[in-house]
């Protein structure tokens, strides 16, 4: 039994469709995880790139630090640390969102390169045309290198989005029961390990297809939206 619930053992059948409610209940903190956690590495990422590019080398060399730190350094360590060790300097968050966090700061890394990468992409000659149009530099990266960039940063970070929903099982370390952890205690304390296996791996297929899905369509709307490859 977990939360209240209780598991028929009489058949695999009856076993699969009792434990399957429980499991569900592991899918969404899994999709919770997975959507705060990239929403926080888009956001984060983009601060990166956006000081990592910056002319001062006072601000961007300190940026490039951090950013090689974050992606060099194992997902599990930094989740160890944000978990164990900030509570010893009075900083104490809850398990999901500390599993969050750390999600979106791993990613952050890799979706700072992405953008970096992505900008810089766009011809200098873009930039020195709309410096003849006495575009301002806020005026000139909305309109002008953005749109250019899009295009080509959204498959990476669609890439990025599956690889958190994989991730997602390393927060059980913290006791963040997402799929992976509630099915290992149903196969704890039962001894069936393989059905409840099973069905998290057809569980975390279904949303992997489904996010594949989701930026196949994003990415089939850009041209509608003017936003194309020039």
């Amino acid at each position: 039994m977990l939360f209240g619930y209780h598991w028929d053992l009489s058949s695999p059948e009856a076993f699969a469709l009792s434990i399957l409610p429980i499991l569900l209940i592991g899918m969404k903190i899994t999709v919770l995880a997975t959507i705060f956690g990239f929403v926080m590495a888009l956001i984060l990422g983009l601060i990166f790139a956006l000081l990592r590019s910056a002319p001062l080398r006072v601000i961007s060399w300190p940026t490039r630090l951090i950013v090689e730190f974050v992606r060099d350094t194992p997902l599990l360590i930094q989740l160890y640390f944000l978990y164990y060790v900030l509570p010893d300097v009075g900083v104490t968050l809850p398990a999901l969102e500390t599993g969050i966090f750390a999600l979106g700061l791993q990613y952050s890394a890799y979706t700072s390169e992405v953008y970096r990468a992505g900008i810089e992409a766009v011809p200098q000659g873009q930039r020195q045309a709309a410096r003849a149009l006495n575009l301002s530099p806020m005026r000139t990266f909305r309109d002008v290198i953005i749109p250019q960039a899009i295009p080509r940063i959204v498959p990476a970070l669609a890439n990025y989005l599956v690889s958190i929903i994989k991730d997602t099982p390393i927060l059980s370390a913290i006791t963040v029961l997402e799929m992976l952890g509630v099915s290992k205690i149903i196969g704890d304390r039962t001894f069936r390990y393989m059905i409840p296996l099973t069905l998290v791996g057809i569980l975390f297929l279904i949303l992997t297809v489904i996010a594949a899905a989701v930026v196949q369509f994003i990415e089939s709307r850009l041209p509608r939206a003017g936003i194309a490859l020039k």
